[in-house]
């Protein structure tokens, strides 16, 4: 296949027109055959993304291959060819089930399912947010690694509110094995430093379920600000954050380190009414979703490549960052560049095109149009 006359992105940030060639399931210097004559139109990475619980009526944690076949082939369709789902707070029999489902399964009609975002339980009562405050628990290194087996491995990042000591003991015993991120917690500047310090390097949807940014307690944001190895989530749906607050992020960040998510539940892709998460119920009207009790936000009823053109349309921020944050960051975070997240010849032939509205004109995954 050749994709020519396309702008072709460039990981380290930028368009080039040219040609793309693709044989098999694999991008290369030279090919023949199919061509797709994508002049006008951007090429991108397909996208990943690593934070995501539902969409279509169906959540990671209903924990069947069912569930995980409609919201694959969802993701696909909307241009998110890799997917890192992300799970609820819920006992340990509950969770492994549902990282065995994971771990078990094998896409052939959706998007690839690269790795398990363990949001819960290890998170504070404080912060907890949308999660069920009843299975929250302390973190446990013995714990996380028998839910690891359970999921093959798949666990590519894990959440801690590192306010306890024994927090930060497990940090330390597990940062070695996975992504640590710091998540729905009370820490303040130097608590979140010190987790940093012993391992994390990651914040699970920056400014959500933590303190916020004050110009006498920086908390998490100011850390992590301040560690440069440090990758931070955002939601940017045009809900979670103002589109200053988004625009400032990308000045003290930069677009190397923020990992755009979606942050997504099940009633993404359906029309408002009531739905569930992790086993609450959840309100969804327009772009909104609260519980339905208490009134939290539960999440976001976006994908991920709406939020890309959310960021881009909406916020002012420029479409080559946008791409880095939703594709190269992300593949970067949870370990899975060498195949995914960029056109670099040799990865996998995972491309999306785009015309200048940003809507998708061809979704290309491994070497085929879907």
């Amino acid at each position: 296949m050749i994709i020519k006359n396309g702008k072709i992105f460039q990981e380290e940030g930028a368009f080039a027109e040219g040609n793309l060639y693709v044989e098999g399931d694999r991008i290369v210097k030279e090919a023949e055959g199919e061509v797709i004559d994508a002049t006008g139109l951007y090429v991108i990475p397909g996208l990943t993304d690593v934070h995501f619980h539902g969409c279509v009526g169906y959540d990671f944690c209903d924990g069947t291959p069912e569930a995980l076949n409609v919201m694959a082939e969802y993701q696909l369709k909307n241009g998110v060819t890799a997917i890192c789902p992300a799970s609820m707070t819920f006992d340990e029999e509950r969770l492994v089930k549902i990282f065995a489902n994971a771990a078990s399964y094998k896409s052939e009609t959706g998007s690839d399912l690269v790795g398990i975002n363990m949001e819960g339980p290890f998170i504070s009562m404080a912060k907890k947010g949308a999660q069920n405050g009843a299975y929250i628990h302390k973190p446990d290194a013995e714990m996380f690694r028998r839910l690891q087996k359970a999921a093959n491995g798949l666990i590519k990042l894990c959440d801690i509110a590192p306010e306890e000591d024994e927090n930060m003991e497990c940090i330390e015993k597990i940062s070695g094995d996975v992504r640590v991120s710091i998540a729905h917690t009370t820490a303040d500047y130097d608590t979140a430093m010190q987790a940093f310090e012993k391992g994390a390097s990651h914040v699970t949807h920056l400014y959500n379920a933590m303190p916020p940014y004050t110009h006498r307690a920086p908390g998490v944001i100011g850390a992590a600000c301040d560690t440069e190895k440090v990758m931070v989530e955002m939601i940017i749906d045009g809900v979670h954050s103002h589109p200053a607050t988004v625009r400032t992020t990308f000045k003290m960040f930069g677009d190397d380190r923020i990992v755009m998510i979606s942050d997504s539940m099940m009633a993404c892709g359906l029309d408002d009414g009531q739905y569930t998460l992790g086993g609450q119920d959840v309100t969804v009207r327009g772009n909104l979703a609260t519980l339905t009790e208490g009134g939290n936000i539960a999440g976001s009823v976006t994908n991920l490549m709406n939020c890309v053109r959310t960021a881009v349309k909406k916020m002012n921020i420029p479409l080559t960052s946008a791409v880095k944050c939703a594709a190269v960051n992300p593949a970067k975070a949870i370990g899975t560049f060498d195949q995914y997240g960029s056109l670099a010849v040799g990865k996998k032939a995972d491309i999306v095109l785009l015309d200048e509205n940003l809507d998708i004109k061809y979704v290309i995954k491994d070497g085929k149009i879907v």
